[in-house]
This record gives structure tokens, sequence and C-alpha cells, in this order.
């Protein structure tokens, strides 16, 4: 294949300024969450040395998502999404100057960490879907799945970049740098979103409401292949999510400076993916590639628990050896690289898949669907493999996680069949009809709207 088809497709940010300012501002901001996010359950971890409350803080973050996701969902389809998006800037920046404050003290409060991580969850509840449906409003339709390529290269290098500065600082400087620096960014943020054009809501936009939200899922669960997206990411992040032991993997296998570098291998086997993704604009089936990506995460994350913890992950802490063998650091790392690359390629097919084929009146609550698909998985992914490891240690509980997140894809995608046969280009032909109806609908016209059990579209319909 040539070097030329696997480069990055730069398009997006060439022909669209909004697109670039959004790009940039975004990605300071992430980089400072980030190492704020590894920050939070190290935190913990030193204060309690307790897996079960680590993952517990996980989720105390699920809990405001339940709703806070329908409640954004609702108002970014009839609110300006640009507007909404600071307001969520302006709310991150406030709680993370309480965690600095928190970090003054003499003595941190731990259930001040469980409530800013909470509010923060509520806050993400509100500005990711705006954040999310803002994004096609801001490119041409055919350059979607360049745009989720690069937004995520934008987060692998924040989540790549971010923990290894938090797990250098950790080891240096303390906490309290880490949320100073984090409260800087979001001035470069800020600074970005002020210059974006206003984004007005679609034509004849839904006032938010319970029959709103509730009209959004059923669109959803119309769509096999919107549930084919929700639902495979939520089985492989659910039984393969060990993030939530990373401290405690960190500690067995060299401290602070560890758990940097556990939590950026991921992110930099997503990156490599990302800059050699040239070839993703030109596949088509979708529903398939995210099936055969998220089997590939189970894979590297049960050879990870094994590469970690030797013996005493493959017999589950049966043989009583429990976590004392040595790990081998470098095959972990790898392993956690290829997972990552992995999440990275299901991420970007997910991505298209929902900005090419749902329709822009819905893109909001959709996307609060979705901010539950992709959050429900890990947050109590992480609550289910800190329970694990109580019973059947640390590095039965991952490997366990990895072999379950396998064997729920492959049922997953034999009980879905339409989304394995989903195919993007007709799609996209069907997001387009499905706005021009609904926009001569809303100018008195009498074209009808797509049904929304309108069939799943395949290879057959798009020729």
């Amino acid at each position: 294949m040539r070097a030329r088809h696997l480069a990055l497709d730069l398009t997006p940010l060439r022909t669209s300024r909004d697109f670039r300012l959004v790009f940039s501002g975004s990605g300071v901001s992430a980089l400072g969450s980030f190492i704020t996010y590894i920050t939070i359950p190290f935190q913990v971890a030193e204060m309690t040395r307790s897996p079960l409350l680590v993952g517990l803080l996980g989720l105390c973050e699920l809990v405001p998502l339940l709703f806070m996701a329908f409640v954004g969902g609702a108002l970014a389809d009839y609110l300006d999404r640009r507007r909404l998006i600071i307001y969520g800037e302006v709310a991150f920046t406030l709680l993370t100057g309480v965690l600095l404050i928190n970090a003054l003290l003499d003595k941190p409060q731990l259930w001040v960490l469980f409530v800013v991580a909470a509010l923060t969850t509520a806050v993400d509840g509100i500005q990711r879907p705006a954040m999310e449906s803002l994004i096609p409003r801001l490119v041409e339709p055919q350059q979607l799945p360049a745009t989720s390529v690069l937004n995520s290269l934008r987060m692998n290098i924040a989540s790549l970049a971010g923990p290894a500065l938090a797990g250098v600082l950790l080891a240096t400087v303390g906490s309290t740098w880490v949320y100073a620096i984090d409260l800087a960014t979001f001035a470069a943020s800020l600074a970005c979103l002020a210059f974006v054009r206003t984004v007005p809501p679609p034509p004849a936009a839904e006032r938010p409401s319970l029959r709103s939200a509730v009209a959004g899922l059923r669109y959803a669960r119309s769509r096999p292949e919107l549930l084919g997206t929700y639902l495979v990411d939520i089985n492989a992040t659910f039984f393969g999510m060990p993030q939530a032991l990373y401290p405690f993997v960190a500690m067995k296998l060299g401290g602070p400076a560890v758990l940097g570098l556990l939590y950026a291998a991921p992110s930099a086997g997503a990156l490599l993916a990302t800059l050699t993704s040239g070839w993703t604009g030109r596949v088509h089936r979708h529903g398939l590639m995210v099936v055969l990506a998220a089997g590939a995460w189970g894979v590297a994350i049960a050879g990870f628990g094994v590469a970690a913890f030797g013996p005493s992950a493959l017999t589950l802490g049966l043989t009583g050896g429990g976590d004392d063998h040595t790990g081998i650091l470098w095959l972990a790392l790898l392993l956690l690289m290829i997972a990552g690359g992995a999440d990275m390629i299901s991420g970007v097919f997910r991505s298209v898949i929902w900005n090419q084929t749902i329709p822009d009146r819905l893109r909001g609550r959709l996307a609060g669907v979705e901010m539950l698909s992709y959050s429900i998985g890990p947050t109590l992914g992480n609550v289910e493999s800190g329970i694990a490891a109580r019973f059947v240690g640390t590095g039965g509980s991952i490997f366990l996680g990895g072999v379950l997140c396998v064997v729920g894809t492959g049922a997953l995608a034999a009980a879905l069949p339409q989304f394995l046969r989903y195919d993007g280009r007709a799609g996209l032909a069907r997001k387009i009809a499905e706005d021009e109806a609904w926009a001569a609908r809303a100018a008195g016209n009498a074209l009808p709207e797509l049904p929304p059990e309108h069939p799943a579209p395949t290879a057959a319909s798009a020729t």
C-alpha cells in the first residue's frame, strides 16, 4: 500500500476556519484535563490504598451522567451549540480551581475528590453533546471521516502527553501543580471558542422536554447500525477496561512514573494508528470494522494482564501465588499500545456512522446517547475490575476481562447481522435525504419525512 494512502487527511483543517479554532482550543484544554483525569484516581489510591474506592470513583461519575447526557443532548438540539460549549468550559475552570484549593490543604479531603468528579461529569454531560453535534456543522459531509480521524488525533496527543506529564509532575512536585496547569489551559480554550461563529439550532428545533428526549431514544432504537455501535463498545469497555487497576499495576512495576506510562501507552498506540489512518476513508463496511477492532482490543487487554502479572493472571489467582510475579513492563506497554490502536479504529468508524447518518435535528440528542454508550462501559468497567480484583487478583481481573470482551463481541456480531452489513455510502445518502425532508417541512412544504423504521443502509442499498 502506497504511503500516501496511509497519510493523515488534513482537508478539514485547511478548509474550515471554525473547525481549526475548535480543534486548537479543545486540544489545549484536553491536555490539561487528561493530567487531572490521571491525578484524581491517583490521589484516591494514595489516600486509601483501596482498589474498590478507586473503582467507586467511576460509579460516582456515572450517576449524574445518566441524567445530564439527556439534558445536554436536548439542549444541543435547541440552543446555540457554541455557547453551550463555552459555558461548559467556564464550569470546568471553576471545578479545577476547587481541586487546586483542596490540594493546597495540609490534609486534602477525600470527599472533595468524589464531589468534583461527579460535578465534572455532570458538566461534561451538558457540554459533550453540544461539541459532538457542532462538528458536523463546521465541515462538509464528505469530510466527516477525515474529521473523525483528526478529532482522534487531538485526543490521542492529549491523552499521550497528559498522562506522561502527570506522572512526572506527581513524582516530582505533586498534585498541586497538576491542577494549576489544567487551570491555565482553559484560558486558551476559551479564547479560541470566542472566535468561533455562532451555530444556530436546526430549523423548527424541538424545545427540550421529556418527549423530545424520548424521541431521540426511539430513533436510536430503530436503527440497528446505531445499536451496534453502542452495544459493542459498552461490552468491550465494561469487560476490558482495567484503568482503575493502573495505580496498583504501577505500584508493582515501578511507582508513579510507571503510572504515567500505563495511561500513555494506549494513547501512543492510538496516535500511531491515527497517523496511518488514510485508508479508513476508503472503507465502507463500518460496522464490520467496529466489531474487528473491539475483538482486537479484548485480545490485547487479556495479554496485558498476563504480561504484567504472569502465571497468576492465567490462573485467576487460584494457585495461591497472588500478584507476586515480576511483570514484563515493556511487553505490558506494547500490548496496551495495540489495545489503544484498536480502540482508535473502533472510535473512528463509530464516529463516522454517527456523524454521517444521524439527521441534524437529532444530532444533539443522539450525541447524548452516544456519550452514555462510551461512558457507561468504562465507568462500570472500572467498578467491575476493582471488584473482580478482590476475588481473582489484579492480574486475573485484567485477563478475565479481556477474554469476556472477545466472547461478548462475537455474540453481539452474531445477534446484529445488519450492523455487520452496514455500508457508509448509503448511510450518508439517507442523512442528506432526512435533513432535506425536515427543512422542507419546516418551510411549510408537504414533503414527507423518512420514517424512523427505515432499514439500516447496507452495501446492496448503496449500489
